[in-house]
């Protein structure tokens, strides 16, 4: 379960003298959204640092590339 996201939610919540409850619900989510978003942009983080390190190491051994990423 997401215990520290909703804990956390709730401390800011009830600094503003609310129950805290609608905030630990919303770090509950807030929490899930994360642990979902987070490999995936790693992985598209990795698969643009690939792509384009290969381009520069193409364009540096004198290489061309077309429109779709291949050389010439």
């Amino acid at each position: 379960m997401n215990w520290l996201g909703m804990m956390i939610g709730a401390a800011i919540d009830r600094e503003d003298g609310d129950s805290g409850i609608k905030g630990a619900i919303i770090g509950g989510i807030t929490e899930t959204v994360v642990r979902a978003a987070v490999p995936l942009a790693v992985t598209f983080a990795i698969g643009w640092g690939v792509q384009y390190g290969l381009r520069k190491a193409v364009e540096a051994a004198g290489g061309q590339l077309n429109r779709s990423g291949t050389a010439v």
